[in-house]
């Protein structure tokens, strides 16, 4: 056959997969607009390969939280109320409406990547339940940013060193796991720490490798701890009348593209970490741009087990308290398996 002959067979073969498709628009928000997640990923995929994949007969409209003016914790119940069609934001963000969220990342439960993605998948279902109930969404991703790491404006040689000292974190167990050091956490939000750090408001704060170095923390810190702390998952959610609205073809669709974009960037993450670090420090490879010089401070096994004893004896039994016993039997089922640590139940 001549290439005009396959070229039409082709065409062809194009009509007739977007005939699958019913004609339909998304508004689609996303996470912060200036970070890697939302730029080289979840815009890319709402833009380019949703409409690509179905010829056109779904196309999307997207645009990242924080330039509509929102916070990041009011996504979930702005999306049940049909406000826009698909949303992301932060779990930790939400967990005032769900502490069953929260359970996903733990301060100190996945010191590796590997770990954390085992959980997401053990708790997924689970997590897809209570938002379905509490929001009226339908989960369709979970993936991370780069590990949470620990950046100081002041010399630090191990965890020891947070006692006394002011550090901002992103939730609430991250809080009760510098309490349980002798610090104290601060609750702010992403864009406040430079300023908060440089006018000694906080000591120390918590976020991403990468995240930490695109937002220039480096001009306002001067050691970063790189002990994964957290990861930081997010949850891309479609409202649920939206989604039942769907023919099964369609949900099917969804189901296998949103899969792909997790993969894509839970291994996104993992390369991200190493080389968000790297420009802190200007070792090894960075791409991200100039390689800023901040002192790496090594990870001791002893603050290892610390993070591990912390986790058991204070994180999670807190947790499990203002979730109660349900969750906390669903969380043993899950994610307790994954790690072997086991929430107390009453």
């Amino acid at each position: 056959m001549k290439k005009t002959g396959w070229f039409w067979v082709f065409i062809l073969f194009m009509l007739v997969l977007a005939q699958g498709f019913p004609k339909i628009h998304l508004n689609v928000v996303g996470t912060w607009g200036h970070l890697t997640m939302f730029k080289s990923y979840e815009k890319p995929f709402w833009e380019k390969t949703i409409p690509e994949k179905t010829n056109g007969q779904i196309t999307t409209e997207v645009r990242p939280f924080n330039e509509m003016g929102l916070k990041g914790a009011e996504i979930f119940r702005l999306l049940g109320k049909g406000l826009f069609d698909v949303g992301s934001t932060v779990l930790d963000y939400v967990a005032s409406d769900a502490t069953e969220v929260e359970g996903l990342d733990l301060a100190g439960l996945a010191m590796d990547i590997q770990t954390a993605r085992k959980e997401a998948g053990a708790y997924k279902p689970f997590l897809d339940e209570v938002v379905q109930k509490k929001f009226g969404i339908k989960a369709l991703a979970v993936y991370p940013y780069p590990a949470q790491v620990l950046f100081c404006n002041a010399p630090i040689a191990s965890l020891a060193d947070l006692k006394g000292k002011k550090v901002r974190t992103s939730g609430r167990s991250l809080a009760e796991f510098v309490e349980a050091l002798g610090g104290t956490g601060v609750t702010m939000s992403f864009s406040e720490v430079p300023q908060a750090l440089q006018r000694k408001v906080v000591d120390c704060a918590i976020t991403g490798t990468s995240s930490g170095y695109n937002a220039k923390w480096y001009e306002v810190v001067t050691h970063v701890y790189p002990l994964p702390l957290g990861w930081d998952p997010v949850m891309a959610a479609m409202n649920l009348k939206r989604w039942n609205s769907l023919d099964k073809n369609t949900q099917e669709f969804f189901i296998k593209e949103m899969a792909r974009l997790e993969d894509a960037i839970w291994k996104a993450s993992e390369l991200e970490t190493q080389e968000g670090l790297n420009c802190l420090v200007g070792q090894g490879e960075c791409s991200l741009g100039k390689p800023a010089h901040l002192t790496l401070v090594p990870v001791s096994e002893s603050d290892r087990a610390l993070v591990k004893k912390i986790l058991v004896e204070t994180v999670v039994p807190k947790w499990a308290k203002r979730c109660g016993s349900d969750c906390a039997e669903r969380w043993n089922e899950t994610i307790g398996r994954v790690v072997g640590v086991n929430a107390p139940v009453k």
